[in-house]
């Protein structure tokens, strides 16, 4: 996860980079039911309104929450599916929460209501992410149901009338780039306290196209569009929290971007928040961040469902994730990374950490090859051109 008003706020306050910190054990993302009451498009699990086969029952759940304080997991975030379609949902958190996790709900909020949101309260969570994916037209076509929105809306109502940390979560499409402006306004009417964007690991081979060009200028205007929404918070006392997810070329950005507009006017600040950014280090799948899914399966994170390296079930996570072998664990844990193409030539690879391996994987078949998804270009990554090589040879598009 990439923590935009984090950093921009430590370089508008002039505060020293701190020492890189390394977290005891790894975020854990935990899909713990596959069942969902939407359709979505996007869904990287899959998820369908019916029961799935081997999920984890409440006494298992209980183990490996067990387990995880052993690994010494800070941090749970229950998602799906639909985590709110779980019987014991309520019951698990108190668990957690009883072991001392940080936990954080991930919901579409279609399910949170008036007869639920005092046990929502009562559960305690430090955050709950509710998926806004647009205005409602969209918003209801992207998740094919009618009335979503409104029904989302309303539970984003419920919680900061509950006195509930809430988030808005969106996922960068090209279709829904035009809503973004408005989204961000939605997100101060209501006084919403975190707003996340994902970028959408977008799919195909061949040359980079004027369509995914487009792509790439829609990505830089919607971070930009961020940076500027977390500055002027920033500048005016309002405490918002803007992070992005599933593409670490935002770090790179970032710094980019404030060097074209407060290099000039803070020259001695643009040291430290790069030094922050090395220290961020970028994507930390398999290193900082896990998932486990409905039935116990461990991944390297929520995009690697196709690559388990244990199950709960069987095995303690604790030992899984702490003495694995696995080939594509050992190459997220080496450093640098032994990414190849521009991001192993790019001047920023200590930043973002060679960015999300998934897209290169499922373009080349090879892990380690370059991110197609870097929506930054040659000259802005310091990597001479295919074309200044005098090789013609094309870079894959997203």
């Amino acid at each position: 996860m990439f923590r935009i008003s984090q950093l921009l706020k430590t370089f508008h306050d002039d505060l020293p980079a701190n020492k890189a910190h390394k977290m005891p054990g790894p975020v854990v993302i935990w899909n713990l039911i596959r069942r969902c009451n939407l359709r979505c498009q996007h869904c990287y699990s899959t998820s369908l309104d019916i029961d799935f086969k081997d999920e984890l029952s409440t006494e298992q759940v209980k183990a490996t929450i067990d387990d995880l304080k052993v690994a010494q997991v800070p941090v749970l975030i229950f998602s799906g599916g639909e985590p709110l379609l779980r019987p014991d949902i309520y019951e698990i958190t108190a668990y957690a929460k009883a072991k001392g996790f940080y936990v954080a709900l991930s919901t579409n909020g279609t399910l949170i209501n008036e007869d639920n949101i005092a046990q929502i309260k009562a559960a305690d969570y430090q955050y709950v992410g509710i998926s806004i994916d647009g205005l409602e037209a969209f918003h209801d076509d992207f998740r094919r149901q009618k009335g979503c929105f409104q029904e989302s809306m309303k539970a984003i109502d419920l919680c900061k009338a509950a006195g509930i940390k809430i988030g808005m979560r969106l996922c960068l499409t090209r279709d829904n780039f035009a809503d973004l402006p408005k989204v961000l306004d939605l997100m101060e009417e209501k006084k919403v306290d975190k707003f996340y964007l994902s970028h959408l690991n977008y799919s195909g081979r061949g040359k980079r196209s004027a369509e995914n060009d487009a792509m790439f200028k829609m990505t830089k205007s919607a971070m930009e569009m961020l940076y500027q929404r977390a500055w002027s918070h920033i500048t005016q006392g309002i405490e918002t929290d803007f992070v992005t997810g599933n593409n670490d070329a935002d770090g790179p950005f970032l710094l980019q971007w404030v060097e074209r507009e407060f290099g000039d006017k803070y020259p001695e600040r643009m040291a430290n928040l790069k030094q922050r950014l090395i220290n961020w280090g970028g994507n930390s799948s398999g290193i900082n961040v896990a998932n486990i899914d409905n039935t116990g399966t461990i991944h390297p994170d929520t995009y690697w469902w196709g690559h388990p390296i244990g199950n709960v079930k069987s095995e303690k996570f604790s030992e899984v994730w702490k003495n694995t072998q696995d080939p594509l664990m050992l190459g997220f844990r080496q450093q640098p990374r032994p990414v190849k193409g521009r991001c192993g030539e790019c001047q920023y690879l200590a930043i973002c950490g060679g960015n999300t391996r998934t897209r290169a994987f499922a373009q080349t078949g090879d892990v380690w090859a370059e991110d197609p998804g870097c929506y930054l270009t040659d000259a802005e990554i310091g990597v001479k051109s295919k074309q200044q090589q005098g090789d013609d040879i094309p870079f894959l598009a997203v």
